[in-house]
Formats: structure tokens, C-alpha cells, sequence
């Protein structure tokens, strides 16, 4: 099947910075050229959460502000290898959730599978820590995972934590797929980050955000942006830092594709990891081109994404909903 692990976590996408081997050593990459492919991590379900296997590229029909696109599916997206940044909030209400997660780095490596990965740690509450370097020893990843502990501090800032991971993976000069899992209340306190650059940059980086989030009470789950702010890329990008206010944890998740699980118990924390691990392996990596302007590239600002299966019209299709396209000016940078 197809797999992406979702950045954790995103948001929008920007162009795809593409990856080419650098002259003086074959085993490292360079980000060179810039090439307009947004990457759309899909899940197809039946209306009974059965997932549906073996679609064929011709079978999407993925729309970009409406206008029909040409797709691809990658085959093989396992062999890709995985950059992963686990994110934990330590501060607030965290501290109660802590005993939950004992079996975390065993359900890390069910995520990862057997492709090709490399893990980084981070702790969170006013701003992040970085507990464990990038390794791919389990070993390494225990070390850290055990330094978790919960912090007496009344923020947690979400944004700029994942903001934090986001440069980490940006900073990774190989040719893997970029991830966050995000372990979290559902809203953010006390960030400083710029959401609009937070949501650009997960594009940026074609990062998936998977988000495991818990909270005071049951969590309202939003299925689409309806939180205001019109049409046109602006209007949409409004809509976007809007539904982040409402719900950080579950917008980073559903406008990168990636999965959102909401947990209050022990038995649920378990059981949602599980699914993610297996919606994770279970992927479609759809990617298209966009129709380009005359100056050879994407209409600027925020895109919708749509994608749907006309030969199964009743599916449950979990998509990346937007990327963003061209710099960030000023006025889209402020939005807030």
C-alpha cells in the first residue's frame, strides 16, 4: 500500500523542495532546485472504516481550487525512509497523561515500520527541548523517551514547538519523508510563532503531522474549515489560523493528511496509537503538478485541495486539505 507517515505533521504544503545528490558525496543531498509538486497523503475507507486497497491513479479525482489535476501515485513510498520528530507536551494538564505513555517507543517503531528511519525527542511547555538528537538506535530513542517527565509551567505552545521540529527537519540534508507526531492538549498557550509561517512552513517541507491530543473534557473535532475569514488565498488562510485557535492539535493534522486521535483514557490512548500505526501503513502518496502562470509557477497564496473516488462515491477519503504556494508576504505572514 501506499504510506506516508503523517507532519506529523501540516497544514498547507509549499512547492516540493526538490532533493539531488550533492557532487562531492553520493550519500548526502542538497536541496538545489525548487519543483512545484504538492505531495497529498490520502486515506480511503468504506462508510464501515474498512480501508480500500489497490486504487489506481486514474481512480482520484484531486481538484486544486477546483480545477481537475493530473495524479501520481507513488508506489513504493516505505522505501523513502522516515524522518520523525516525536513531540510531547511535559507542561499544564500533561503531567495527568504521563503514566499513559509508557509503551510510547514501542509504538513509535510500530509507526515507523521497517523502512529506513531516524527519530529526534522533543519536550514542550513554554518553549521546546530538544531531548534526543536524530538516531536511528532504538537504544537512543529509549534514552530520550525515558528523560520525558512533566514540567511545572503554565504554557504550552504548541505552535512553537512544532515550528522548532519543523527547522529540525528542515535542516536534514537526506532524501527521507518528513513526520512529526505531536502528543498534546488540543489548544495552544502562550505560542509566538506566526501561525500563517507555522502553516507555510510544514508545506515547505512537505511535513504530515499526526496529533495524539488529550484535554480537559471531551474534544470537538472540526471535519473542515468553517471558522470565517471568505474566499480567495488570503480569505482561506484565514480560515486556517482561525480552526488553529479553535483546535491546534486537529487542524496541524487535517491540513497536512495526517491523523487525529483524541484520548482520555489509557484503553484509548492504546487503541488510537494502534490505528494510527495502521492508517500509517495504509497510505496513498498521491502528488500532482499545478497548472502553472505565466511565470512558470503556481497561483500565489493559499490553494484549496480536494480529493474524492467516483467509483466509490460513499468512501470516507482523508486528505491534506490546502498547501500554500510562493513567499509569504507580509500581509499573509500577519494574519492572525
Amino acid at each position: 500500500m501506499r504510506t506516508l507517515l503523517p507532519v506529523l505533521l501540516f497544514c498547507a504544503t509549499l512547492p516540493v523542495l526538490a532533493q539531488t545528490p550533492s557532487a562531492t558525496d553520493d550519500q548526502s543531498y542538497t536541496l538545489k532546485t525548487q519543483s512545484n509538486v504538492v505531495l497529498v497523503p490520502t486515506t480511503v475507507q468504506t462508510k464501515h472504516g474498512d480501508m480500500i486497497y489497490e486504487l489506481k491513479p486514474e481512480q482520484f479525482v484531486v481538484e486544486d481550487n477546483g480545477v481537475p489535476q493530473t495524479v501520481h501515485v507513488d508506489e513504493d513510498t516505505d522505501s523513502l525512509g522516515l524522518s520523525l520528530v516525536v513531540v510531547v507536551q511535559c507542561s499544564r494538564a500533561a503531567g495527568y497523561e504521563y503514566p499513559k505513555l509508557g509503551g510510547l517507543g514501542a509504538m513509535i517503531d510500530g509507526i515507523a515500520g521497517d523502512a529506513p528511519r531516524e527519530v529526534a525527542i522533543v519536550t514542550y511547555g513554554s518553549a521546546p527541548l530538544l531531548l534526543g538528537k536524530f538516531s536511528n538506535s532504538v537504544d537512543a530513542m529509549a534514552r530520550a523517551l525515558a528523560q520525558l517527565e512533566p514540567c511545572d509551567d503554565p504554557e504550552a505552545s504548541t505552535l512553537d514547538a512544532v515550528a522548532y521540529a519543523t527547522r529540525l527537519l528542515e535542516a536534514r540534508q537526506n532524501h527521507f519523508r518528513h513526520a512529526i507526531l505531536l502528543i498534546s492538549e488540543t489548544r495552544d498557550h502562550g505560542s509566538t510563532a506566526k501561525p500563517a509561517e507555522v502553516v507555510a512552513a510544514l508545506g515547505r517541507t512537505n511535513t504530515v503531522v499526526d496529533s495524539v491530543a488529550f484535554g480537559p473534557g471531551k474534544t470537538e473535532v472540526m471535519s473542515d474549515l468553517k471558522y470565517g475569514g471568505g474566499s480567495g488565498p488570503i480569505g482561506l488562510l484565514v480560515m486556517a489560523v482561525n480552526a488553529l485557535k479553535k483546535n491546534a492539535a486537529h487542524e496541524l493534522a487535517a491540513l497536512s493528511g495526517g491523523e487525529y486521535i483524541n484520548f482520555t483514557t489509557q484503553k484509548g490512548f492504546d487503541e488510537g496509537l494502534h490505528q494510527l500505526s495502521n492508517h500509517v501503513h495504509n497510505y496513498y502518496l498521491l502528488s500532482f503538478q499545478p497548472h502553472a502562470e505565466a511565470n512558470g509557477e503556481p497561483a500565489s497564496g493559499m490553494h484549496r485541495i480536494r480529493v474524492h473516488i467516483p467509483d466509490y462515491p460513499d468512501a470516507r477519503v482523508r486528505f491534506r486539505e490546502s498547501y500554500f504556494a510562493g513567499e509569504l508576504d507580509s500581509s499573509a505572514a500577519n494574519v492572525n
